[in-house]
């Protein structure tokens, strides 16, 4: 991943944490119920999860109880705006958006010396089969402090109040234990540290629950796009719903989101685009095996473009042209078929959000037809980081080199 760091490509947005922050981290763990780290530093993103710590424990949510229970740790004000690098939702970025809306001069305030653990309850304790994923609605967003801090303030109030009688100004025992409150908390008399509770109402959104699953709502019919196939073939038994289902490489699947008006594709238009030619040089190099240049160089320099063109097979030659075939033939006949000309996956990949949904649908209609068909990678790199980090690993060199410098010519 070297590559993808040197670039600033790579997790490069991660705070760093030592010394007193991990001593908090670890309560705030040790509060949602999970074990401390042995790490002495690691680095967070803005939900606070770590990279480090998912490596150490061998567990990628390991901030999760169970499928049904995410939580976020927040230990310093600058986790405010951060990416979040693995998200089990795709409304995570939303709610974190929300907590700091709400309560940023407490998290600054409270961080100062303390942490906040959050609970995203949505009324489920439990996931027991997939379908249950439709009883996600409301999300109530609930804050926990370590050391018990509003006992705390509670106390040092009482420790007050009795200083305050009589001649207690002058009793020792009393100076002493608002000294050892004080040194432990600090001076809470005036702090706000009382987070209400926030309610987040979801619609179409997507979860890794039973190993990733779109729930598309607001449109004709609820739909439902599994990524696993045994999640999905369990889910075609569960007649309780009204639901269309479908596993994520089934063909149909397009058709339907194109007749629900939730995915379009002009291809006369889309051939004229920047994101044709990455997804046109992307399934090229994928043709391409041994070659006596570097793919960056293939992919960039028309000459050799043309030339490596004319040494594919075949089969492989009609995919990388196929959509330029199409509408090559389509203008003598019009009665051509798109399916008799162009390769079903770069046809897949070259489809996008329809222009009538709002941003945050878009969004997620991006991430799923990158899931669907994973051609251009700017897309890929955008909506799926994790996944396009695991495939980058297995890319050679030279292509890795066109696709850092194909993400960075787009920032």
């Amino acid at each position: 991943m070297n590559k993808l760091k040197q670039a600033n490509l790579y997790r490069s947005e991660l705070i760093p944490i030592s010394g007193k922050l991990v001593e908090r981290y670890n309560k705030c763990l040790v509060k949602l119920g999970f074990t401390k780290t042995k790490l002495t530093s690691f680095s967070i993103d803005g939900i606070g999860w770590s990279p480090e710590i998912a490596e150490e424990k061998n567990e990628i949510f390991y901030l999760n109880n169970g499928e049904a229970n995410p939580h976020a740790i927040l230990i310093t004000p600058l986790q405010k705006g951060l990416p979040i690098y693995n998200p089990f939702h795709s409304f995570d970025t939303e709610l974190m958006k929300l907590v700091f809306r709400t309560h940023q001069q407490k998290i600054q305030d409270i961080t100062r010396d303390s942490a906040i653990c959050i609970d995203f309850d949505q009324n489920i304790d439990v996931f027991y089969e997939p379908l249950e994923v439709l009883k996600y609605e409301e999300v109530t967003i609930r804050f926990h402090l370590i050391d018990n801090l509003k006992k705390a303030k509670e106390e040092q109030l009482k420790l007050i109040e009795i200083f305050k009688r009589g001649n207690n100004f002058i009793d020792e025992n009393i100076h002493q234990q608002l000294l050892t409150s004080a040194k432990k908390y600090g001076d809470l008399r005036n702090r706000n540290i009382t987070l209400d509770s926030i309610i987040y109402t979801s619609d179409s959104f997507y979860t890794k629950a039973f190993g990733g699953i779109y729930l598309l709502r607001n449109f004709i019919t609820p739909i439902l796009v599994f990524e696993n196939w045994e999640a999905y073939q369990e889910a075609i038994d569960d007649t309780a719903y009204d639901v269309l289902m479908f596993h994520i490489l089934q063909p149909e699947l397009i058709m339907q989101l194109k007749d629900h008006f939730i995915i379009e594709c002009d291809l006369a238009k889309e051939v004229t685009t920047k994101r044709y030619e990455r997804i046109k040089k992307f399934i090229f190099g994928e043709a391409l095996q041994e070659t006596q240049h570097p793919v960056n160089e293939i992919l960039e320099d028309k000459m050799l473009f043309k030339s490596y063109l004319n040494k594919l097979d075949i089969n492989n030659r009609k995919k990388v042209m196929s959509v330029e075939r199409y509408l090559e033939k389509k203008t003598t006949n019009s009665d051509t078929k798109i399916k008799d000309f162009v390769d079903q996956e770069f046809y897949f990949a070259l489809h996008k959000p329809h222009s009538s949904l709002r941003p945050h649908h878009q969004d997620l209609i991006w991430k799923l037809l990158i899931n669907i068909a994973p051609k251009d990678v700017l897309f890929w790199y955008w909506y799926d980081k994790e996944d396009f980090y695991e495939n980058f690993k297995t890319w050679q060199d030279s292509k890795k080199d066109w696709v850092v410098e194909t993400i960075r010519n787009n920032f």
